[in-house]
């Protein structure tokens, strides 16, 4: 075992974990740990912008922007947060201008803007430009952007250590203080411990439990499943999004800036079937609004294609140099992956898994909450693992962007100057244990069970089960198949007993936490009894306020793969907006 001591440790070098570095490497000697290498990470497969009312293009508000994060949400969307991230999206675009981001822009020079779903004008009347970007490559461009600000700033980075545990213990009040990371080396099978006075979890989301999905293979929701299996809670995990438009039968993710630009949705008819579902503003209805809509076509034979199970992107209005200009990945993702040219031809698109709206839960500082109220000293989470309900029960397109860059700079900051008022606290006696027994106990010869075979399995239940529509007989047939493959995964070893460059090791890891991940999904799908955002019940239609106007707290209790999941509820904060009918 070695053993590294750092003022700050942040686990995750995507979006949020490398705009947290830039904020505390400059204020305390800070550590990035990363399973893969920076720039491979899944912020740069984003594609259509970040959102800001900077009203380079056309008139617009930060107000404007609160209101549609709030209703685009479904209300469950705690608007303290939402109005802080709608204030602080303006700086935190020009901040990554200042550090170089290549954004479009307009003939007068300014940053460039086009409309995205769920974006109006003057609360609801009308979409608006409000999406920055830089072609169809924001998230990359974002990525390359902020490693080169923290090779500037000397960040030091630990590629390929993938942490597996969190060290936590007490303070005098009896008040949980987390102080260390505990991570597998993956170059030479080495376990080694980071001391640290803050720790912050980047670690993205958990699409991969499902199995068609536009997440990279590397979410498996790494950070979400070892702060569970602390005993701390998760936030509202149901809510999982369905990007309206993934290539059909392969997910591969089609930006909603092709409706931007506009791009129109039709089924088998031809028919622009969202001038039914959302007359105002039609293409661009917030994501769930979409999927559901495309699923329901499909469902009431109205699909296209031999099996008449997916509906068509039609882009052949919208001159060629435009599409070359602003969309040249959807161009090259179309022809090589389904042989379609979008200049003349209609391209086949069905939703896929996107992102979780739930994760860690903290305060607008990135702190990790303990239970409602308390939080956990020296813990800190952002981006899409961290829940601070800026997204509620549906987030809007751009929004996942901005929400790195603010949440991850403030919980840069805050680890920062905790860190420097604080002092390093003793670790457990043998920090590094568990997880040494855990890895040793993978690849012994214990088992028979296949971790390719399990993943599988899950992956088609959830799919089946607990996608865009559910019910509680699907919800229940998921929940039943999820705990018989954990029970299974029990017995499950890998072939590869090697120490240097394990891969098998590590999917065998990553499917314990997506397994776990999936319960909590479930658990909470099944306990929530009406339809809001994301989480569409076909036995529940309606959205319940009255009796679930409230996040769903989940916590582990009990040792080890099988135990029980306990759910407990949070108050939405609610300033201005009061919940209202959501139509478009």
């Amino acid at each position: 075992m070695q053993e590294h001591r750092y003022d700050v440790v942040i686990v995750g070098a995507g979006g949020a974990g490398m705009r947290a570095a830039i904020e505390a490497a400059p204020r305390a000697r800070t550590a990035v740990l990363t399973k893969l290498y920076p720039t491979r990470s899944h912020t740069g497969a984003a594609q259509g912008g970040m959102c800001a009312a900077l009203a380079n293009v056309e008139e617009d508000n930060w107000e404007w922007h609160t209101f549609d994060t709030v209703k685009g949400g479904d209300y469950i969307v705690d608007q303290d947060a939402a109005e802080l991230m709608a204030k602080e999206a303006i700086d935190a675009v020009l901040d990554l201008e200042k550090m170089g981001l290549p954004f479009n822009r307009t003939p007068e020079g300014r940053i460039d803007q086009r409309r995205f779903g769920g974006h109006t004008r003057d609360h609801g009347k009308a979409p608006v430009r409000r999406a920055c970007y830089a072609a169809d490559r924001t998230g990359h461009m974002i990525l390359q952007t902020l490693y080169q600000n923290c090779v500037k700033h000397d960040v030091e980075f630990y590629n390929e250590f993938y942490a597996l545990d969190v060290n936590m213990t007490t303070d005098e009040n009896g008040e949980p203080v987390a102080n260390g990371v505990v991570a597998y080396e993956l170059a030479t099978g080495e376990i080694h411990v980071f001391h640290a006075k803050s720790i912050i979890f980047a670690t993205g989301g958990s699409g991969r439990m499902y199995k068609v999905t536009s997440n990279a293979h590397t979410l498996t929701g790494d950070g979400m499943g070892i702060i569970f299996r602390k005993g701390l809670p998760l936030e509202d995990m149901e809510f999982h999004q369905f990007h309206p438009t993934g290539l059909a039968g392969l997910g591969i993710l089609i930006t909603e800036g092709v409706r931007g630009e506009g791009g129109i949705l039709r089924n088998a008819d031809g028919e622009r079937f969202m001038e039914r579902y959302a007359p105002t503003i039609k293409d661009l209805a917030p994501r769930d609004i979409v999927a559901r809509s495309m699923v329901l076509e499909v469902l009431e034979g109205r699909g296209a294609g031999p099996n008449k199970d997916y509906v068509l992107l039609d882009v052949t209005h919208i001159p060629e140099e435009t599409l070359m200009a602003k969309l040249p990945d959807i161009m090259e993702f179309s022809r090589t992956y389904l042989g379609v040219d979008p200049v003349t031809e209609l391209v086949p698109v069905y939703p896929t898994c996107h992102y979780v709206m739930g994760g860690i839960p903290t305060n607008i500082n990135g702190q990790v909450l303990a239970n409602n109220t308390q939080v956990v000293h020296g813990l800190y989470a952002a981006g899409e693992c961290a829940c601070v309900s800026v997204h509620g029960a549906n987030r809007l397109g751009t929004n996942s962007l901005l929400d790195i860059n603010v949440f991850g700079r403030r919980a840069g900051i805050a680890a920062a100057e905790y860190a420097n008022a604080a002092e390093f606290t003793e670790l457990e006696e043998n920090p590094s244990a568990r997880v040494e027994e855990w890895v040793a106990q993978m690849l012994s010869d214990h088992g028979h069970e296949n971790v390719m075979t399990i993943r599988t399995e899950l992956q088609q239940t959830m799919n089946d089960n607990a996608a865009v529509f559910r019910t509680e007989e699907t919800l229940n047939r998921a929940l039943t198949d999820v705990r018989a493959l954990k029970e299974r995964y029990a017995h499950v070893s890998v072939s590869d007993k090697g120490k240097r460059f394990n891969s098998d090791l590590l999917e065998a890891i990553e499917l314990g936490f997506l397994l776990e991940l999936a319960e909590v999904t479930v658990v909470g799908a099944i306990n929530r009894k009406e339809t809001r955002g994301g989480h569409a019940r076909e036995d529940y239609p309606n959205r319940d306020d009255e009796n679930f106007m409230v996040h769903t707290m989940a916590y582990k209790k009990g040792d080890g793969l099988i135990s029980d999941i306990e759910l407990d509820y949070k108050p939405v904060v609610q300033t201005r907006y009061k919940p209202m009918e959501r139509k478009y």
